[in-house]
């Protein structure tokens, strides 16, 4: 599926600071601003006219500008992007030789070759580049908003705040982005997204690094992508479960984080929580997105039937909601596949790679290893899955961190 070494390289970007000369009152740092830019770039690809938009590519065009980014960790963006316009041969060979030991065995060879493809042409994904280039300026204007508050003292940064408003006028052949510049419905679900960043995963103990819930969707969500590409699924099977895992904690955004030692430890509170979630999708989320976008967005979140709540039940959407056990077949578009307990092996593994981080940088507590050592037992359990085996994945984890 994937390897310990691509996984280490996506969770390096907890550890990248963004704004780091600039004081701030909060961290902010790369995996939370890449995570708010999926989120983005969903929104306004929804919200733009469909056929001229392939989500797959969009989705894999996202990952490769992560992966470079990743790699460039230690120059500025703006630096990047003028380094870029004279040097951009030489900086995406030391790109592709950096990352090659990580990427050249997943589907043989075949995505590393489409890496490759990717920043050698910037004719490739075209659209796709340009609603991320547009998303990621949007998660970068919110982030400045941050900034701003705790920086007002400081000579220059009433020049920084112009040339941030300036570069939005960039996209604004975008209906989404013009929406969301003039404050209207779909800004509070941008908003609220943005503001899973300031809740922390394992809250109950420290570690390093720290990830915040947004954070996490999106490592699940790769995961999940790499999942899908094992699976050899279906275009749109792909895109449900990257998209599925990237929203599948964003209720908490109204609800906050609850450890799973609470949630299911006291009978029947898993149900009240499931139930006030629910509530408080309708009231808070769904009367802000597009009406066109309402139902798939649901199916997305796991919500179905009389109030119902389920993000990680394997279905499809045909004409309605089912639940199937075997998705393999379904692997056609026009089933709408989500594999949801692939998903849900996802989540675990993200966890159990969280806790094992913490305890090779030397951070551990009861809360950890005890966390860490439920979940192995877990994919133990339920992690084979098709050609994609979570359990041995967690062990070549353990052995490549050392615990």
């Amino acid at each position: 599926m994937l390897n310990p070494k691509l996984i280490e390289q996506f969770f390096g970007a907890a550890s990248i600071q963004r704004w780091n000369d600039y004081p701030r009152m909060v961290e902010l740092v790369e995996l939370d601003k890449q995570a708010h830019k999926f989120i983005i770039a969903y929104f306004i690809a929804k919200m733009e006219s469909k056929e001229n938009i392939d989500m797959r590519s969009l989705i894999e065009a996202g990952i490769f500008e992560f992966l470079r980014r990743v790699v460039v960790t230690d120059i500025r963006p703006d630096v990047f992007r003028k380094a870029l316009q004279k040097k951009e041969k030489e900086i995406n060979t030391w790109v592709l030789s950096q990352l090659y030991d990580s990427l050249s065995d997943i589907e043989n060879g075949a995505f590393y070759k489409r890496f490759e493809m990717y920043i050698s042409d910037s004719s490739m994904y075209k659209k796709e580049r340009f609603i991320l280039k547009a998303a990621s300026y949007m998660a970068t204007r919110w982030e400045f908003s941050i900034v701003y508050q705790t920086s007002q003292f400081l000579n220059n940064i009433d020049r920084v705040k112009e040339a941030v408003e300036e570069e939005i006028e960039d996209y604004y052949e975008l209906i989404s982005v013009r929406k969301m510049a003039m404050n209207k419905k779909i800004s509070k679900i941008i908003d609220l997204s943005g503001r899973l960043r300031f809740q922390k995963r394992w809250a109950q103990t420290p570690r390093i690094p720290e990830t915040s819930v947004l954070g996490h969707m999106l490592i699940v969500a790769i995961l999940g992508y790499f999942y899908s590409l094992s699976a050899k699924a279906c275009d749109q099977r792909l895109v449900n479960n990257f998209f599925c895992a990237l929203f599948h904690d964003f209720p908490e955004a109204l609800t906050r984080d609850i450890i799973s030692p609470v949630k299911y430890s006291v009978s029947g509170l898993d149900d009240i929580i499931s139930e006030f979630e629910i509530k408080m999708i309708e009231e808070e989320i769904l009367p802000y997105l597009p009406e066109g976008l309402i139902k798939e967005f649901k199916y997305l979140l796991g919500l179905y039937g009389d109030n119902q709540k389920n993000e990680f039940m394997n279905r499809i959407f045909e004409h309605e909601i089912t639940a199937v056990e075997d998705l393999s077949h379904y692997n056609e578009n026009k089933f709408n596949a989500i594999d949801g307990k692939a998903l849900k092996n996802c989540d675990n593994l993200a966890a159990f790679i969280e806790a094992t981080l913490s305890i090779s940088h030397g951070v551990k507590s009861k809360e950890l290893t005890q966390g860490k050592e439920h979940i192995r037992h877990k994919l133990k359990e339920k992690g084979k899955m098709g050609n994609a085996d979570f359990y041995e994945l967690a062990l070549e984890i353990e052995n490549y961190f050392g615990v």
